[in-house]
């Protein structure tokens, strides 16, 4: 599939801001099963400074520096990407959870060494629930590690309720846990700290979701979201990205932005501020397919390397 992706943010600000500086993850990323063909961020205002790079986990962010009052800003991220369907994994045919562990206590490759950072507590999941004893049920002796996450992600999926008003973007996963709701940032951080607790690598990952307008209506413009979910290690296959807001595996109906420990790694749009006082966030997501995309689609350059 290939898609047209529009993240709009818009800032409004009771009081000026005088000064502000920002890191934006809103460039996507290449994987094995995706392919940026372009991708570009626009500023409503004028920058003092601008930066494009990758950050620690290699994904592409900008850092831009404003100067001059404003009570308003708007960040405008414009992409265009094909998806590729994931490869077919057999989940029995996945190594036993036991051994993948013991597999980490000496990493032998590249990979296995990269996964091991993905084992630990982070910001946002840390957890001092007994968690564990909510994971471990999955992971029953010898049973195959990716037939394990798969049995975690149903099950999340069924007892947290989804809510959009129960929760904001620094509710740690104790307090998700503790009420069993939350949003699809809040599902992946269970998952995540599920898996780490028994000792498991998993990542946490940004992006989006087609969303399908109902039968005989046509697309609305920002009816899209920014979506999240968690990643698996499970050699011999290596990553695999399960979304348990939807109980899915990841597929071309995902793109994918960035990916991180949690979501405070990888945030569309991060910041500080000097003044503003009270301020609302506004965000607009649209995912199209291109074969039924707008008539005009505004310009796209050219994927460039981190500078």
């Amino acid at each position: 599939m290939e898609y047209f992706v529009r993240h709009r943010t818009t800032y409004r600000y009771l009081q000026d801001v005088s000064h502000s500086w920002h890191l934006a993850h809103l460039r996507l990323r290449t994987t094995p099963t995706q392919e940026v063909h372009g991708s570009g961020v626009t500023l409503s205002l004028e920058t003092a400074s601008r930066m494009a790079r990758e950050d620690y986990f290699r994904n592409p962010c900008e850092w831009f520096a404003i100067d001059q009052p404003h009570n308003h800003l708007e960040v405008l991220a414009e992409s265009r990407v094909t998806v590729a369907p994931a490869p077919e994994r057999i989940s029995r045919d996945s190594l036993p959870w036991e051994q993948v562990r013991a597999l980490l206590e000496t990493p032998q490759d590249d990979e296995a060494r990269d996964a091991v950072q993905f084992q630990f507590d982070s910001p946002l999941t840390k957890f001092h629930s007994d968690i564990a004893s909510y994971g471990g049920p999955s992971f029953p002796a010898h049973r195959p590690l990716l037939a394990g996450a798969i049995e975690l992600m149903n099950r999340i999926h069924k007892d947290f309720r989804y809510d959009t008003t129960v929760t904001d973007v620094t509710t740690p996963v104790d307090r998700v846990f503790e009420i069993r709701a939350g949003v699809c940032q809040d599902l992946a951080h269970v998952g995540i700290a599920a898996m780490r607790a028994v000792g498991l690598p998993a990542r946490y990952v940004s992006g989006y979701l087609l969303t399908e307008p109902p039968p005989g209506k046509p697309r609305l413009l920002g009816a899209d979201a920014s979506h999240a979910w968690f990643s698996v290690w499970a050699p011999p296959f290596g990553w695999v990205d399960l979304d348990p807001t939807n109980n899915l595996i990841v597929s071309e109906s995902h793109v994918t932005s960035s990916w991180g420990r949690d979501y405070s790694d990888v945030a569309p749009v991060a910041g500080i501020i000097l003044g503003g006082h009270d301020h609302v966030v506004e965000v607009g997501v649209d995912v199209i397919p291109v074969d039924q995309a707008m008539p005009q689609l505004p310009h796209i350059a050219p994927e460039s390397p981190a500078g």
